[in-house]
C-alpha cells in the first residue's frame, strides 16, 4: 500500500485590488468603458475632463454624434442648444456606464455654477429628469457639485428631494463637515491634489501615512464615524498605490485605470487602515459651522482655498472645450 500524502496546491494569493475590495468599495475614476469592464468596480465617477477625453476618442464619438442627431429638431439655438446637447451627452455617457457597473454613476454639474445655488439646484433637477426619462432610477445617480458654500447649500435642497449628491473638489475638514450637515450622500476628498500642493510648497516628497492627502481623508473619515454622520467618504485623485493602500477601509475609493491595473498586478498585502470602531472611541471635538465660520476657516487654509479654486477653473475650462467640440460637430 502506498502511503504517499496527498498534497494540495497552495491558494493563489489575492491581488491588492481584490484585497482592497474586502474593506472598501472600489469606484472607477474614468469615462472609459473598457477599463470598467476589466476591473469590475461597483460604481463609476466622471467629470468634464474625463468626458472630454472620452468624447475625443473615435470609439466614443458615436455617443456624441447620436445625441446631436437626436436633438436636431429641438428648436433650440445658440448657447441654449449647446447646453441642451451637453447635458444629454453627460447623461448618455452615464447610461452607458450604468449598463456596465452594478451601482451608481456620478454626473457633474457645470463648474461655472459653483457659486450659484439656484443654478446648481436647477441643473441637478434637470439631469435627474433626463435620467428618469431614460428609465434610470435616481438612486443610481449622484449629482457632482463643487464643495463651495453655495454648492453645499444646493446639495442640501437636492437631498431633501431625493436627488443624491457627490460633493467634489473637497480639500478640508470644514468643507466635509458642512457637507455632512447638509446630509449629502457622498463626498470626494482629493488626496492627490493635496499631496501635490504640499510637495510643491514644502519642497519635499511624502510617502505612506505621512502623506498630507492621506491624513486629510483619515481625519474626515474619523470625524464622520465618531459623530455618526451617514455621508459616505470616497477618497479620490490618487497619485500612487501607496496612497490607496493607506486608506484601505475608507467607505469608497475612486481610482484611475492605471492605478487599478497596478493594484491588480500586485499581491503585496493590504490591511485595513481606517476603522469605524477606532474612530468612535477617538477624542474628537465637534466643529460647529455657519456660513461666516465656513468661509473664514476655508480662507485660513491656503491649500484648500487654492485647490478648490483651481479645480473649478480647470473643470470649467474643460466644459468650454467640450462645448467647442459639440459646436464644431454642429
Amino acid at each position: 500500500m502506498s502511503n504517499l500524502a496527498t498534497s494540495s496546491s497552495p491558494a493563489t494569493p489575492l491581488s491588492q485590488l481584490d484585497q482592497l475590495k474586502r474593506f472598501t468599495t472600489v469606484v472607477a475614476d474614468t469615462g472609459d468603458f473598457e477599463s470598467m469592464r476589466s476591473f469590475q468596480p461597483r460604481d463609476a465617477t466622471t467629470n468634464p475632463s474625463l468626458i472630454l477625453q472620452a468624447a475625443s476618442k473615435p470609439q466614443y464619438a458615436p455617443i456624441l454624434d447620436r445625441v446631436i442627431t437626436d436633438r436636431k429638431s429641438s428648436g433650440l439655438t445658440g448657447a441654449a442648444r449647446i447646453e441642451d446637447i451637453m447635458d444629454r451627452v453627460l447623461v448618455a455617457f452615464g447610461r452607458e456606464i450604468l449598463a456596465i457597473v452594478p451601482g451608481r454613476v456620478s454626473t457633474e454639474t457645470d463648474a461655472r455654477l459653483s457659486f450659484d445655488t439656484a443654478g446648481t439646484i436647477a441643473k441637478g433637477r434637470h439631469l435627474i429628469a433626463l435620467y428618469e426619462k431614460a428609465g434610470i432610477s435616481r438612486d443610481r445617480v449622484l449629482i457632482k457639485i463643487a464643495s463651495t458654500w453655495e454648492g453645499i447649500q444646493a446639495a442640501r435642497v437636492l437631498e431633501q428631494e431625493g436627488i443624491h449628491c457627490n460633493l467634489t473638489l473637497l480639500f478640508s475638514l470644514p468643507q466635509a463637515v458642512a457637507c455632512a450637515d447638509a446630509r449629502a450622500q457622498l463626498i470626494s476628498p482629493f488626496v492627490g491634489r493635496i499631496y501635490d500642493w504640499f510637495k510643491s510648497a514644502m519642497k519635499r516628497d511624502y510617502t505612506g501615512a505621512e502623506d498630507p492627502g492621506v491624513q486629510s481623508v483619515a481625519t474626515i473619515y474619523s470625524y464622520y464615524k465618531h459623530f455618526g454622520h451617514a455621508t459616505e467618504v470616497m477618497g479620490a485623485s490618487f497619485r500612487n498605490v501607496s496612497q490607496i493602500v493607506e486608506l484601505a477601509g475608507c467607505d469608497l475609493l475612486t481610482i484611475s485605470p492605471d492605478l487599478l491595473a497596478k493594484l491588480a498586478a500586485s499581491t503585496e498585502p493590504v490591511t485595513r487602515r481606517l476603522d469605524s470602531v477606532a474612530a468612535k472611541a477617538a477624542k474628537i471635538e465637534r466643529l460647529q459651522l455657519d456660513e461666516k465660520k465656513f468661509r473664514f476657516l476655508l480662507n485660513e487654509d491656503a491649500m484648500a482655498t487654492e485647490k478648490t479654486a483651481e479645480g473649478i477653473r480647470k473643470f470649467a475650462a474643460d466644459i468650454v472645450k467640450l462645448e467647442q467640440l459639440i459646436a464644431a460637430k454642429l
